[in-house]
This record gives structure tokens, C-alpha cells and sequence, in this order.
């Protein structure tokens, strides 16, 4: 076999120079030559192709066929959900997170289950094969099909799947596999691109589905390059504390199904458990009303979820006063205070303002708006809202409350959970109310704060 050329290229503009600099001679960049291997005459004439391991070849889109991929279950509702209904053969899954947060322990649950249906094969670089055993048999898991294997060559990796044949396949992780074909130290970028590459070559050749362990920054991103994210087929994310309860699995990125589809599990001595009703779990409040507490229907992937939003507003004694949010943009507070003060003559220039999702949950979308200011405005007057009362809808710069998408699926989560009374905007208003449940149409923050406070 021929060897493979080193070259060194450049991750800002792409060129390619014999050997390393500091500063590329193209764009002036500095630190940014990183080593590559360019695929020689030998190495095309061998068959080997691009990512997705096929031949190119041209046809009409007629000509594609579109029957769906087939699928099957991880034996994890939760997991199945975030992953758009269950695993796709020859699909390559990226999982990312914080040191501790459970990446492992789900895998290894996810193979124990998976392992008693069909071949599966635990690969791991950063572990034996004993502390592997040791975990499973602490979380009680069935131990008598899923193989285990300790490597961290690349080539040794994918000869080994070629003759186990797995179904479902797990590399433990991606930083600390290396190809023989860089010299550079594995985690790298040149070592995690190949690498990478490598495997979602096999998957696809193979229809092995293969989950990938990321590690993240200090910053909380993906360590490695960048290409990475796009060379793989779904990118989840865990959230949630390491010393917390919850554990929250987010789709960040997923050809074959929903993006931002939020799984929900629960830390216990036996391993992840799924939460098949997070809404309960997050709406575990005090049973009198205090301040500064509402509660808000949510939207993650394709279900609704009830959020509890807690504000707390203080005089400040600091010549720029506080504004911090934990689970929400900040950005998107500041403009919500200048709108209560513009139309609902409500000024807090002199008050600390905190904001808080309880359960650890990211609120990103602009449904919250009203729940934030009904929490703010509750804390400061010190006047606690009704412990049956949803609140949601969009706060737009005029002073409006503006329609939010699936205004229906959320009204009938809270109907659900027993909630009596919903603030809303009235393009989200249903032709007739969910039994127990009697939705109050607003169009103006105005209204909706004498809604509320009456």
C-alpha cells in the first residue's frame, strides 16, 4: 500500500503547504497550519471513497428512491424521541458534554439493552475492560452479549467491527483514538478529522450505527475541529449540573429527525432513568403561592413542556444594577424591563433583577416573555400569582403580545396538570376552552398585567 502524503493545510483559508509555519503565506493567519493527508494515485485506485462510503454517480431526483430508513428502538423512549424515533442504520451519532454528566452510563445501558436484540460492540480508549464490567454490574445491567474491546488505533477498530459485524457500535471517545497514517498526538484536530472520517466511512458502507463520545470545552463546545459537527449525522448535547438530579439530552443537529428535541432522565444509583412526564417533575413548587413565581407551557421538539419562571427584584445599591438569568437570555431581559417601563409605566432602573428556570431547563424561545414579565412585576409589587394560572406568549417592542407557535398542544398540557386559568395571546386562543381550563385572549401587555393582577 502506498503511503499516505502529509501535507499541512490551513483551517482559515484551506491552503495546503509541503511543510509547517507559524503563518500562513495565503492569509496571514497565525497558528492555523494544521497536518493532513492527501489520498495518492494508490490509494484512489484502491475503491476508497468519500464520506458516505459510495461511488458517485449521477441520477435524476425520480430516479432516488425515498423510501423512509428503516429504524429500531434503543429500548429508551427518551433517547428514541431525541433521536427522531429510534436509531438509523449506518447513522453516526456525536454525544457531547460536561466531565460526569453521563454520556457513558447511557451508552453502556443503551448497548447493555440494544446487545440482547443484536451485535453490538463497546469500544473504549479511556477505560478497561474491568471498570467497564464494574459499571455495568453496579447499574445492574445484562452482561452476557454486549462485547467489550479496549483500542484506541482506528485501524485495529474498524478491522475488528469488519469481522464482529455489530449492529450498534460505541467509541468512548473520539479524542482518544489516533490513525497510523498522522504522527501527530491523538486529540488533535488533524487525528479527530481522520479518525472521524474513517468511522462515518464504515458506518456507511457497513450500516453499523455508531455513537461518538465528544469531549467539550472549557467554554462548553465540542472539543476538536469544527467539521467534525457536520461530518456526523445527529449531535446531541446532555445539560444539566453534574451534581444535580436531572439530566436533560438535547438534539442540536439530526438528519433524520427533529432538531432541538429535548429527552429528560433522572440520575439514580441504577443509571439513568427516563422521565416520560417531565412537566411533573418540574412543577414540583411549594404548595402556598409566593412571589415572583409563574408558570409557562414551553415548547422542545415536538412536545410541550410546563416550566416554573422565578424572579426575584431587589432595590440595588450599585450605580449599574444586576441582571442576571440563569436559563434565559439576558439580551432578551433587558429589552422585556425597557418595554415594562415604556408601556406599562413600570420602572426598575434602580432594581436588581434575577431570573431563574427552575430544573435546570435552557428557555430560549420568545414565549417566555410574558411569564417573565408577569414574574417580575410579582416580585417587585410582592403580590404572589395564582398557583393555577399559565402564562405565555411573545412581548413585542410596541408593547403587543403576539401569537407563539402550538398554542393549542400547550393550553391542553396545562389543561392536563390541572391548571384553572391561562393568560394568552388571542391568536392563540382555541374556538372553545379545554375542560377546567378558561383562556384569557390579550392583545396589549396592558391588558395582560390587569388580567393578572386584578
Amino acid at each position: 500500500m502506498a503511503k499516505a502524503k502529509r501535507m499541512y493545510g490551513c483551517t482559515e483559508c484551506g491552503a495546503t503547504f509541503p511543510k509547517w509555519a507559524g503563518q500562513c503565506a495565503d492569509c496571514g493567519a497565525w497558528n492555523t497550519l494544521v497536518e493532513t493527508v492527501l489520498e495518492g494515485a494508490a490509494a484512489t485506485s484502491s475503491g476508497r471513497t468519500g464520506w458516505t462510503g459510495q461511488q458517485a454517480q449521477i441520477k435524476t431526483l425520480a430516479e432516488v428512491s425515498v423510501e423512509e430508513m428503516p429504524r429500531f428502538s434503543t429500548a429508551s423512549n427518551e433517547l428514541d424521541r431525541v433521536l427522531g424515533g429510534g436509531l438509523v442504520d449506518g447513522s453516526v451519532v456525536l454525544i457531547g458534554g460536561d466531565p460526569g454528566i453521563g454520556k457513558s452510563t447511557i451508552l453502556l445501558q443503551t448497548l447493555c439493552n440494544i446487545a440482547a436484540r443484536f451485535p453490538a460492540l463497546y469500544v473504549t480508549g479511556e477505560e478497561s475492560q474491568q471498570q467497564v464490567a464494574m459499571r455495568a454490574r453496579r447499574l445492574s445491567l445484562p452482561e452476557d452479549k454486549l462485547k467489550v474491546m479496549t483500542e484506541t488505533c482506528i485501524e485495529s477498530i474498524i478491522a475488528t467491527a469488519r469481522v464482529e459485524k455489530p449492529k450498534v457500535m460505541v467509541i468512548d471517545s473520539i479524542q482518544t483514538i489516533f490513525t497510523e497514517q498522522l504522527q501527530s498526538a491523538p486529540g488533535g484536530v488533524a487525528q479527530v478529522r481522520e479518525s472521524a472520517a474513517l468511522l462515518v466511512r464504515f458506518a456507511k458502507q457497513s450500516g453499523t450505527a455508531i455513537f461518538l463520545v465528544g469531549h467539550v470545552t472549557k467554554e462548553g463546545a465540542l472539543a476538536g475541529p469544527r467539521v467534525l459537527e457536520h461530518m456526523v449525522d445527529t449531535v446531541l448535547y446532555f445539560e444539566g449540573e453534574s451534581d444535580g438530579r436531572l439530566r436533560l439530552l438535547r438534539a442540536v443537529k439530526n438528519r433524520f429527525g427533529a432538531v432541538n428535541e429535548l429527552g429528560v432522565f433522572g440520575m439514580t444509583d441504577k443509571g439513568l432513568k427516563e422521565v416520560s412526564n417531565p412537566s411533573a417533575i418540574f412543577l414540583t413548587r411549594a404548595q402556598e403561592s409566593v412571589p415572583g413565581s409563574v408558570v409557562m407551557a414551553t415548547w422542545e421538539g415536538s412536545r410541550p413542556m410546563l416550566v416554573e419562571v422565578q424572579a426575584l427584584v431587589d432595590t440595588s445599591h450599585l450605580a449599574n444594577p444586576r441582571r442576571v438569568t440563569l436559563g434565559l437570555d439576558q439580551n432578551r431581559l433587558a429589552m422585556l424591563l425597557a418595554v415594562l417601563h415604556r408601556h406599562g409605566g413600570i420602572p426598575t432602573y434602580d432594581q436588581d433583577v434575577f431570573l431563574n428556570v427552575v430544573g435546570g431547563v435552557k428557555v430560549l424561545e420568545t414565549a417566555s416573555d410574558l411569564a417573565l414579565i408577569s414574574a417580575i412585576i410579582s416580585s417587585l409589587r410582592n403580590r404572589p400569582l395564582a398557583h393555577d394560572v399559565l402564562v405565555f406568549g411573545e412581548v413585542g417592542l410596541s408593547g403587543e403580545v403576539r401569537p407563539v407557535p402550538s398554542g393549542q398542544e400547550r393550553l391542553k398540557e396545562a389543561a392536563k396538570h390541572g391548571f384553572k386559568r391561562a393568560i394568552v395571546p388571542k391568536g392563540n386562543a382555541p374556538k372553545e376552552d379545554p375542560p377546567g381550563l378558561t383562556v384569557v385572549a390579550v392583545t396589549r401587555l396592558e391588558q395582560a398585567l390587569d388580567a393578572l393582577f386584578e
